[in-house]
C-alpha cells in the first residue's frame, strides 16, 4: 500500500504529510478539503489521489505515520526497561516535543483525530487508538516496581489516571489555541513533578 506514495523523493513525502496534519488539524474531517492539502503540498488534487485512493484512505496513513514517527523515536531514545516511571515519562515528553518542532501539527492532528465523528474514520481510529492505548500489554506497566509507589497503589489504575489527564490537557490546548511544544514541556515536567510526590511519596 502507498507504494507510489513512498516512492516520492523524501522532500516531497514530508510536504505532503504536513500539508495533510495541518488541514485536518484545522477542521473536521468532513469540512478538510483535499483540494488544500494539494495546493499546500504543491501537487495537483489528481495527482494526490494518484498517491492515496480517497480521502479516508490519506486520513488513515497520515494517522498511521503519526503513530509510526513516535513509536521509531521513542524505540530509539527510551528504554521500556527502566523502572523509574517518571524519568521515563520526561524522556519520552522530550521525544515527542521534538517530533512536534518537526512536524508542528502533528499533535492537534492526532488530538482531533481522536475525537472526530465522523462515521467514514471514526471507528476506524478508534480501533487504532485502541491498539496503541492498550494498558493491560504496556511494557511500561510490565516494568514497574511496587516497592517504589506507595504500599497498596494500583499501578494499573494510576497509569490510566495519568493517561486520562494527559488527554484531558492536550484537548484543552487544541481548544485554546494550539499545541505549542515548549509550553507543553513545561507544564508536563511541573506535573510529572507533583505526579511523582503523590504517588511515591518522595
Amino acid at each position: 500500500m502507498n507504494d507510489k506514495f513512498f516512492s516520492l523523493p523524501r522532500a516531497k513525502q514530508e510536504a505532503i504529510i504536513n500539508a495533510g496534519f495541518r488541514v485536518f488539524s484545522q477542521s473536521s474531517y468532513r469540512k478538510s478539503p483535499v483540494s488544500e492539502i494539494a495546493a499546500e503540498a504543491g501537487i495537483s488534487k489528481a495527482l494526490l489521489f494518484h498517491y492515496f485512493y480517497n480521502k479516508k484512505e490519506l486520513y488513515l496513513f497520515l494517522w498511521n505515520q503519526c503513530m509510526k514517527i513516535t513509536s521509531e523515536a521513542l524505540e530509539k531514545n527510551l528504554s521500556f526497561n527502566s523502572t523509574d516511571l517518571f524519568e521515563m515519562m520526561r524522556k519520552g515528553l522530550k521525544v515527542k516535543a521534538d517530533i512536534m518542532r518537526q512536524y508542528p501539527d502533528l499533535g492537534t492532528f492526532v488530538v482531533k483525530s481522536y475525537y472526530e465523528k465522523d462515521s467514514d474514520v471514526c471507528e476506524d481510529v478508534q480501533a487504532l487508538i485502541a491498539k496503541y492505548t492498550d494498558f493491560k500489554a504496556s511494557p511500561i506497566l510490565a516494568a514497574l516496581d511496587p516497592d517504589q509507589f506507595i504500599p497498596g497503589l494500583d499501578l494499573q489504575m494510576m497509569y490510566r489516571t495519568m493517561y486520562w489527564a494527559s488527554e484531558g490537557y492536550l484537548w484543552e490546548k487544541v481548544q485554546t489555541g494550539g499545541l505549542d511544544p515548549d509550553t507543553m514541556e513545561e507544564d508536563f515536567i511541573r506535573i510529572f513533578d507533583f505526579w511523582r510526590k503523590a504517588y511515591t511519596g518522595k
